[in-house]
């Protein structure tokens, strides 16, 4: 059994009692909260007789900033803040415990788990079973690594980190290296490119990218042309690529170090949004375009505020800047062209849907919207592709259907309109357009009276509809 307790999470807001004895920590009354419930848990499994035979082990997925190197929360920094998590075991038939010192890791606990079940290993596992550290005996502590690749949602830097021997090697474009023993807070930052455990850590690192699946290259990265220029200028000296260290490629990402005001603005605008503050959420944004007239995600998130605020030409100014700076954001792409038809740019609608369905073919909203905007037109071929289409994605998709049946209707095609909606309007009997539109199609029949029931159906519908 897996559970998942979620809580501790922001907005920080726990229940009684727990916001009252909490009341000015109320992460740690999140925190206590969720104990509360673990507890509840275990008491349940002793009383059905499973504990004392039972394996359970209890681990945080991530710590939270709470300031901490100016993070707020967690995600974007690699620090011990939110990676130095508690992990602990409960054995079957073990009443006795111990604290182990050493460092492990989080990947550790599958292999543990079907170490202790004795269920065969498979042949390539990121972790190894924790069994030697249950006996008391001393063991030597684990390589941990961590990544985050949050950074690169923002158009930001992604890390990499190696945990060994007391010290933390955080692979940025700023690289930081920190003695926890010294320096546990992770505030005194000792790199040097040629440090010799600086190179060790990086060539861990290498060794981890060399068994992974390779990635395309970033947008970020900086070309070999333009890496002979920065040496031949003298900006690539010893302490970087090229020279006797093993620097990797570097990248012209910005470093998430310089970015983190901006992001815990972009959460508390996400938070605010979440909770219908809008006007929290467009002031947080708004202080992000302050520090970054072009930050791609605070431009798209003022563009989603503003268009469901129904300010569209606002949207549309927002998300058209949001594609400039960020031309592969499909989603941008599909709000603008929301936003462009609701003001009736429909010509620039059409271009912003093409564009959102290039990059990401199979979104059927946009399919749909596309269809619409092309009828608007009066493209019915182009439009009837764009809701065959839909019906690829969602076969039973009435919308989709309903699409159809107007390129039809519109193309003059009334028999075959009748013939699509005879039988949607028995298996979708409330939808009113259904009614509409069979009423239109058998008009263009000559099928006036069948009309003239459908158009009375579809009235009565919509007054259903209306009424509170």
């Amino acid at each position: 059994m897996w559970v998942h307790l979620y809580d501790p999470h922001d907005p920080y807001e726990p229940p009684a009692p727990y916001s009252l004895i909490y009341k000015d920590r109320p992460y740690d009354g999140e925190i206590a909260y969720a104990d509360s419930a673990l507890a509840n848990f275990v008491a349940y499994i002793k009383k059905q007789g499973w504990y004392e035979n039972s394996v359970v082990i209890v681990v945080g997925d991530h710590g939270e900033g709470l300031g901490e190197h100016h993070e707020n929360t967690h995600g974007i920094f690699l620090y011990d803040s939110t990676t130095h998590v508690p992990l602990i075991v409960k054995l079957p038939g073990r009443n006795s415990s111990k604290t182990v010192s050493e460092q492990v890791r989080t990947t550790d606990i599958l292999p543990t788990v079907l170490d202790i079940l004795r269920v065969p290993l498979p042949a390539r596992l990121d972790g190894e079973s924790l069994k030697p550290y249950f006996a008391d005996t001393k063991n030597v502590e684990r390589t941990a690594l961590g990544e985050t690749d949050y950074p690169l949602r923002f158009g930001w830097a992604p890390l990499r980190s190696v945990r060994q021997e007391g010290f933390k090697f955080i692979e940025a474009p700023r690289p930081e290296l920190y003695n926890l023993k010294a320096d546990p807070g992770e505030l005194q930052n000792v790199y040097q490119p040629w440090d010799q455990s600086v190179r060790k850590y990086r060539e861990i690192l290498t060794a981890v990218r060399a068994k992974s699946p390779p990635a395309a290259p970033s947008a970020g990265t900086v070309g070999k042309g333009t890496l002979d220029e920065l040496k031949a200028l003298g900006y690539l000296g010893p302490a970087d690529a090229g020279s006797s260290t093993n620097v990797p490629e570097p990248s012209l990402l910005p470093d998430p170090k310089d970015k983190i005001e901006e992001q815990n603005l972009l959460h508390s605008a996400m938070m605010a949004s979440e909770d219908n503050r809008s006007d929290d959420a467009r002031r947080s944004l708004e202080k992000v375009l302050q520090l970054d007239l072009k930050s791609p995600t605070a431009l798209r998130q003022l563009g989603e505020l503003e268009l469901r605020a129904g300010d569209y030409s606002k949207a549309a100014e927002h998300l058209k800047h949001a594609r400039e700076v960020s031309p592969t954001d499909a989603t941008a792409a599909f709000y603008e062209g929301q936003a462009l038809q609701k003001v009736g740019n429909l010509a620039g609608a059409r271009d912003a849907l093409e564009a959102s369905l290039k990059l990401m073919p199979g979104q059927f909203p946009a399919r749909l919207l596309l269809g619409e905007v092309y009828l608007g037109l009066k493209d019915t071929a182009a439009a009837e592709d764009q809701f065959e289409a839909a019906q690829l994605l969602q076969p039973e998709s009435e919308e989709a259907q309903l699409g159809s049946a107007k390129v039809k209707i519109a193309s003059g095609r009334f028999k075959d309109a009748v013939e699509q909606l005879k039988p949607l309007s028995k298996s979708h009997p409330n939808n009113a357009e259904t009614f509409e539109l069979l009423a239109q199609a058998y008009r263009g029949i000559g099928k006036n009276e069948d009309a003239q029931n459908a158009e009375t159906r579809a009235i009565l519908l919509r007054e259903k509809r209306a009424k509170p």
